[in-house]
């Protein structure tokens, strides 16, 4: 138990003298939930727990009974709900920053509302930096959520908001309704190929080999040009990984027109001449990927929990959602305890004037 002992105070001689006295007393500490027992602690626990280790409040619910305490999962929801509105100002600093950065990464996938007109509401992530720590990183590790009831192309327009650097995405055609330079995924091409590669039957090769084992070689180049700069990446793939995305649009020009029966294989030739242009977009900067897999090991960690809690009942909820997994996923890019990071961030931004600055991971 914490207990703030805060006495009043008044002028025994000004009551003497009729003069009227003004009672002193020193004002709370300020609390995350106002007029609320909960603790910047408590709150972190429960937020991590759900966000960060996929434990649903009704668990957490039947947890704090075995320890006889009795804490509803009403109550928990409006903490947490109430936690996520303090974080909207470090949020807003967040994105300020994460659309300074030249390369960003994006991809979306769906949740659940049960009080929403929509059948699928959309949860988006954008990201900029490694999805790990890296030491002398110049580029920040920040890691983004935004809700949306629908896949639109307004939601990613508006969130960019004009911005014009690079953007690693998938196929999905509402990106090219900004303003951004859009750089293709090869991990999504080699799926569609492995796919194509199944329907060959077992110890059988194909057409489908050919463009995999092409691919495990961009992919060779990739793996070996780790922790160099940016320079010598872009000299490495203009020599090196070039001449074999020359042979793949061979492969394509040659194949594409004239491929039957394997619609998987059809499936997978298309999309690669569809996402051409975007898929050799990386050998023109030493900054690029060579797929997306950033945002995708991003959005991972909302993917298996939804698997857990299964669906936010209000928009009101899913917002918190998305505000809640950007700090925890921000605070691990950026090698933090999350539990640390909310519990110090829920104490600073519960003051009259925080300083959101001071919380910047």
């Amino acid at each position: 138990m914490i207990e703030h002992i805060r006495p009043k105070y008044a002028c025994r001689a000004c009551e003497k003298s009729g003069t009227e006295s003004k009672i002193k007393q020193q004002p709370m500490p300020a609390m995350p939930i106002n007029k609320g027992m909960a603790t910047a602690s408590l709150l972190s626990q429960l937020i991590t727990s759900k966000y960060q280790y996929g434990l649903p409040l009704h668990r957490q619910e039947s947890m704090f009974k075995q320890y006889g305490i009795e804490l509803s999962r009403q109550t928990m929801s409006d903490w947490v709900i109430k936690s996520a509105a303090l974080f909207t100002p470090l949020i807003e600093r967040l994105k300020t920053e994460l659309l300074k950065q030249s390369v960003l990464n994006a991809d979306e996938t769906t949740v659940n509302v049960v009080k929403s007109d929509k059948v699928n509401s959309y949860m988006w992530v954008y990201c900029s930096g490694a999805d790990s720590p890296k030491p002398d990183n110049p580029i920040p590790n920040i890691v983004l959520y935004d809700y949306h009831t629908s896949r639109a192309a307004a939601c990613v327009m508006n969130y960019l908001n004009g911005y014009r650097g690079y953007l690693h995405v998938d196929g999905y055609q509402v990106y090219e309704k900004t303003q951004a330079t859009l750089v293709g995924c090869w991990a999504h091409a080699r799926r569609k190929f492995i796919e194509a590669k199944k329907l060959q039957g077992k110890n059988k090769t194909g057409k489908a080999d050919v463009v995999l084992s092409l691919i495990q070689k961009l992919y060779g180049i990739e793996s070996r040009l780790k922790d160099k700069s940016a320079d010598e990446i872009y000299h490495t793939r203009q020599t090196q990984s070039k001449p074999i995305l020359d042979k793949l649009k061979q492969w394509l020009e040659k194949h594409q027109p004239n491929l039957v029966g394997n619609s998987k294989l059809i499936d997978a030739a298309n999309y690669m001449a569809n996402q051409w242009p975007k898929l050799i977009m990386y050998i023109n900067d030493g900054r690029l990927s060579i797929d997306n897999n950033r945002a995708e090991r991003a959005i991972k960690p909302f993917v298996i929990g939804r698997k857990n809690w299964l669906f936010s009942q209000t928009a009101t909820g899913a917002n918190a959602r998305a505000i809640l997994y950007s700090i925890i996923e921000t605070a691990k890019a950026n090698g933090l305890v999350p539990y640390d990071y909310i519990t110090a961030c829920l104490n600073e931004l519960c003051q009259l004037t925080p300083d959101i600055d001071s919380l910047y991971p």
